[in-house]
């Protein structure tokens, strides 16, 4: 089913829940970024086999990203992905977008089981070496103890990473799990599916102005490009 061939009643959902994102967004405190640096901003993905489209969407979605957050004196993004049996994988940081279209288009999705833990354990680390923005996950499906994730999300709140993800489909499961994390890292929630993909866009983008910016990028990039983003301009008043 098409956005055009949605029901009132799925729409009005659908513009409520990323209201309710943006709201959580723009009431995020500042990102603490030193004047004249370089945001930075860890890019996770499920690559388990039942995330191929998405992934395929993705690489085109994240050069958008950098292409907003070039005049605010740039972004640099680390991609981390898992797949298969046991493989976590984190890329170099890249500071433009080709090096890292060219590191998530070689990647190829296998089947597996999540590894939301270690992409959390690998955030932490990253920003106690040198601070991270905002981490930003797409996936589909949580298949572990939501008790330690909650853990190791809340102490990415105390470390001043929120997470913001992006949760497609409609396990029930994987919801309940990625709103927790959201919510104990201080980051955000919001779900996406196949017709969706603009949205995706860009609110992914909004995220990437927060990570370079702070929250004054964020209210000016929601001014320029309207639409979802532009709900951040009243919630920032």
């Amino acid at each position: 089913m098409t956005d055009k061939q949605k029901l009132p009643s799925e729409k009005a959902s659908a513009r409520g829940e990323v209201d309710d994102f943006l709201r959580k967004v723009a009431a995020i405190k500042p990102s603490g970024k030193a004047s004249g640096a370089r945001g930075r901003l860890i890019f996770a993905m499920d690559a388990t086999a039942s995330r191929q489209p998405t992934w395929d969407r993705a690489t085109h979605i994240q050069a958008e990203m950098f292409q907003e957050t070039a005049v605010l004196g740039g972004l640099d993004v680390q991609l981390v992905f898992y797949r298969g049996f046991g493989e976590c994988k984190a890329s170099k940081w890249h500071s433009e977008p080709k090096g890292l279209l060219k590191a998530m288009t070689s990647v190829f999705c296998l089947a597996g089981k999540t590894q939301i833990e270690r992409v959390l354990k690998h955030a932490a680390s990253e920003t106690k070496a040198r601070k991270v923005n905002a981490l930003v996950f797409v996936g589909d499906a949580m298949e572990e103890d939501i008790d330690a994730l909650g853990h190791l999300a809340g102490q990415l709140g105390l470390l001043g990473l929120p997470c913001f993800i992006f949760h497609e489909g409609g396990d029930p499961i994987a919801r309940r799990a990625f709103e927790q994390i959201a919510r104990l890292s201080g980051g955000a929630c919001c779900s996406f599916d196949a017709g969706s993909a603009r949205q995706l866009r860009d609110l992914l983008s909004a995220v990437a102005v927060y990570a370079a910016g702070g929250r004054k990028a964020l209210a000016d990039f929601s001014r320029r490009r309207g639409g979802a983003a532009l709900q951040l301009t009243h919630q920032l008043r």
